[in-house]
């Protein structure tokens, strides 16, 4: 799989390597990496410290939601292995359905569980020692145990494929044991080796942090939040961006066009920046900053359908009447359904009886 050109987004923090090491190598290998998902994302990597901070269906939720958008979903070990950092431990020969057919576990939960690694193999093919452990999860959960405890606890423990010669047992929902000749012991331990750093940690609980300001309409409270994730990574566009969504939210326009700014200078294809600071531009009557800005836009993603619109607006008012007609025609080639579809439409079509009409008289 080629790397270079692609944009991957990280939802959750990374157990098994630094953050800081993985945009090393995907730099290194032509691609990008950033926080969370935006347009541009083709590979979302959900880190397993998501398991500590999200409940299994906002997980589920989030997981479906990426998949419907045509994102290429990938596990920790996925990732490694995509960057050529890992190898799969056994040769693998089983195909998903047929791991499913003789496990017992239902589609849901394989894919659930190979999205954090709770296999040797983040996907199909798998291994046989896979098909054992299968076999215990769908024992584990016929029981009772919820999903995330499993895919939380296997980690714990060491190689998972050293679960393949243990007898699993749980207590209620969020506990997973293992019995062992003295009893039953807790699988919940603590990690045999712990490869993150404290940055990592603290980045990704201030950036949580930020996000549930921001869902609640706390916007200089998030603002905050993700201004301490940038004295922390200041290499981090996308917390540039949602501070600047929320300082516009806030009325401080200004600080919010510096910060949008500051996105794009730490990534220049971020075409949400160019698209929003375009906006911001409008509203303050900058009309030809906010054209160079949203044609930005559209040359990053010439599919960026909003943008293409804006634009066509923005001519329309500026008198620019061909202009207009041209992003509008183009925009339909995008949206044929919507309404806004249907104002292109009657754009178009305004623009053509006033040329005619000219032509005319």
């Amino acid at each position: 799989m080629v790397v270079a050109g692609r944009t991957f987004g990280i939802v959750g923090a990374l157990a098994a390597f630094p953050r800081r090491l993985a945009a090393r190598e995907v730099e290194r290998q032509g691609g990008h990496l950033r926080r969370g998902v935006t347009r541009q994302t083709a590979f979302v990597v959900f880190g397993r410290g998501l398991l500590a901070r999200a409940t299994e269906p906002e997980i589920e939720a989030r997981f479906g939601s990426e998949t419907d958008g045509g994102r290429r979903i990938l596990s920790e070990n996925g990732f490694l292995r995509l960057l050529g950092l890992a190898t799969p431990e056994a040769t693998p020969a089983l195909t998903r359905q047929s791991l499913i057919d003789q496990s017992g576990l239902s589609p849901r939960h394989l894919d659930l569980l190979s999205l954090f690694d709770a296999f040797e193999h983040d996907r199909e093919p798998y291994s046989f020692r896979d098909l054992i452990l299968a076999r215990k999860y769908a024992g584990l959960i016929a029981s009772g145990a919820g999903w995330s405890a499993i895919a939380r606890s296997v980690h714990r423990s060491g190689d998972v494929a050293s679960l393949t010669a243990l007898s699993l047992h749980h207590d209620g929902a969020d506990t997973i044991y293992v019995r062992r000749a003295e009893g039953l012991s807790e699988l919940d331990g603590q990690l045999l080796l712990d490869v993150g750093t404290s940055d990592d940690q603290e980045v990704e609980d201030l950036f949580a942090q930020a996000e549930a300001a921001e869902a609640a309409g706390d916007y200089d409270e998030a603002a905050a939040f993700y201004q301490r994730c940038l004295a922390i990574d200041r290499t981090d566009s996308v917390a540039a961006f949602n501070r600047a969504n929320c300082l516009r939210a806030a009325g401080r326009e200004a600080e919010a066009a510096h910060d949008y700014a500051r996105a794009i200078k730490l990534d220049p294809s971020f075409v949400e920046a160019w698209f929003n600071l375009a906006g911001l531009m409008n509203e303050r009557g900058r009309m030809d900053t906010a054209r160079r800005h949203l044609t930005k836009a559209i040359e990053g993603d010439p599919g960026y359908a909003d943008a293409v619109f804006n634009l066509a607006k923005l001519e329309f008012d500026e008198g620019n009447l061909a202009e207009a007609r041209r992003w509008w025609l183009r925009y339909l080639e995008l949206d044929q359904n919507s309404e806004w579809a249907r104002t292109a439409e009657r754009g178009v079509q305004f623009v053509n009886l006033y040329l005619l009409r000219k032509s005319a008289g």
